[in-house]
């Protein structure tokens, strides 16, 4: 029963040099945002949620099919209750909050990433790309909910390339991995990725170059991400077809200019409250 699913609203602190590492890199990883009996609890509601809601991508409204790289199910915290305590937990909100730098931050959505066994490599790209927001100060955390070794295809940062902005005007495609490929060689980005266990997180902005690698292992890469921006952002106009969707889906009923608050989007933490 979700009721009886631990609650996520304690700190977890974050060390002044985690802070400054993300702002300096564009990412980060924490070890142990979740504790393994906190990962028990919530994969297994988590996992059935994912099988129960995925849907054709049409009925997902969404322009891509990424069938071919992972099982993607979209803002599943308004489908199942143990998601809606996963995704809008106070806990991961707050480190969103403090490794932007920001007071407040909202919910743009969550996504299921799940990667079967042979699930093809995710080309690089920048998240940034896709969201009609005015800022960028937009994060997003990508949890697996098992043990994934590099082998089963984490993420590949290109550390530091966050400073350029929007490098291009380029969705995921394989002419974006070949030219983000180009631009990392040329300008030298290091090259970072790791080996997570089940509760660990990453943080990214969403302005980093990123990739994952395919999934070689048998087992499937089962991975839940929260998107955060920090309350306050506006809507831009739409530059692309992409952005023009996500506005329509991800903040139902608003206009360009105005402040990206929808009922999707509410305020998951603001540090006026821990003022109080």
């Amino acid at each position: 029963m979700a009721e009886n699913l631990p609650a996520l609203n304690d700190v977890y602190p974050l060390a002044h040099e985690q802070i400054e590492s993300y702002r300096r890199d564009g990412f980060v990883l924490l070890r142990g945002v979740l504790s393994a009996d906190e990962v028990a609890a919530y994969r297994p509601a988590l996992v059935n949620a994912v099988h129960e809601h995925a849907r054709p991508r049409q009925e997902q409204k969404k322009i891509d099919d990424y069938s071919d790289i992972f099982l993607q199910v979209t803002n599943l915290w308004q489908r199942s209750e143990a998601a809606r305590r996963f995704v809008l937990a106070r806990r991961f909100a707050r480190i969103a909050a403090e490794l932007m730098g920001v007071q407040g931050v909202r919910l743009y959505h969550d996504q299921a990433l799940f990667k079967p066994p042979g699930g093809k490599r995710t080309p690089w790209h920048q998240d940034q790309i896709y969201w009609p927001l005015d800022m960028a100060n937009t994060i997003t955390m990508w949890m697996p909910l098992v043990d994934a070794p590099r082998a089963m295809g984490t993420m590949t940062f290109a550390a530091g390339s966050h400073r350029e902005g929007l490098c291009g005007d380029l969705i995921i495609s394989d002419a974006a991995d070949e030219f983000y490929r180009q631009l990392i060689a040329e300008r030298k980005y290091p090259l970072v990725g790791y080996d997570l266990r089940a509760g660990d997180a990453t943080f990214h902005a969403g302005h980093l170059l990123h990739c994952a690698e395919p999934n070689t292992t048998r087992r499937t890469r089962e991975v839940m991400t929260v998107i955060y921006y920090a309350d306050g952002a506006r809507i831009t106009e739409p530059h692309n077809d992409y952005q023009r969707v996500d506005m329509e889906v991800f903040f139902p009923g608003q206009l360009p200019g105005e402040i990206a608050a929808s009922p999707l989007n509410p305020l998951l933490y603001t540090a006026e409250r821990d003022e109080r």
